[in-house]
C-alpha cells in the first residue's frame, strides 16, 4: 500500500507563488510516475502536472505552462508543484497520485492513477 500525504497549501494573493509537497510513504517511491490534479468548487478534478518515475519527462496542462512546475526529490520521497503568478481561478484543492510503478506512459486521467493523497486546499485572493 502507498500512502500519499500533501502540504503547502494555504491562502496567498494573486500573483503570490505557493510550493505544494506530496510526502510518499514506501521504499519504491523512485519507481511510480506521479501527477498533480485539482478540483475547484462546483467543477470536475482536473489534470494539473505528471512527472515519470525516473523524473526525466514531465508533461503539464496548456493552460498552466509557464507558471506550474512538477518536480520529485526520490532522496526525500517527495514530489513537488512549484506554483506562482497565482490566480484567483487556482483556488481548488489540489491532489497528488501515484500512477503503476515502471511505467513512463504520459498520464492525465484519473483513472490512469492507482493511489491518491487526500487533498491541499489552495486559496487565491484578487
Amino acid at each position: 500500500q502507498v500512502q500519499l500525504v500533501e502540504s503547502g497549501g494555504g491562502w496567498v494573493q494573486a500573483g503570490g507563488s505557493l510550493r505544494l509537497s506530496c510526502a510518499v510513504a514506501g521504499r519504491t517511491f523512485s519507481t511510480y510516475p506521479m501527477g498533480w490534479f485539482r478540483q475547484a468548487p462546483g467543477k470536475e478534478r482536473e489534470f494539473v502536472a505528471f512527472i515519470t518515475w525516473s523524473g526525466g519527462t514531465t508533461y503539464g496542462a496548456d493552460s498552466l505552462k509557464g507558471r506550474f512546475t512538477i518536480s520529485r526529490d526520490d532522496a526525500r520521497n517527495t514530489m513537488f508543484l512549484q506554483m506562482n503568478n497565482l490566480k484567483p481561478d487556482d483556488t481548488a484543492v489540489y491532489y497528488c497520485a501515484a500512477g503503476p510503478p515502471y511505467s513512463n506512459m504520459i498520464r492525465i486521467r484519473e483513472s490512469e492513477y492507482l493511489y491518491w493523497g487526500q487533498g491541499t486546499q489552495v486559496t487565491v485572493s484578487s
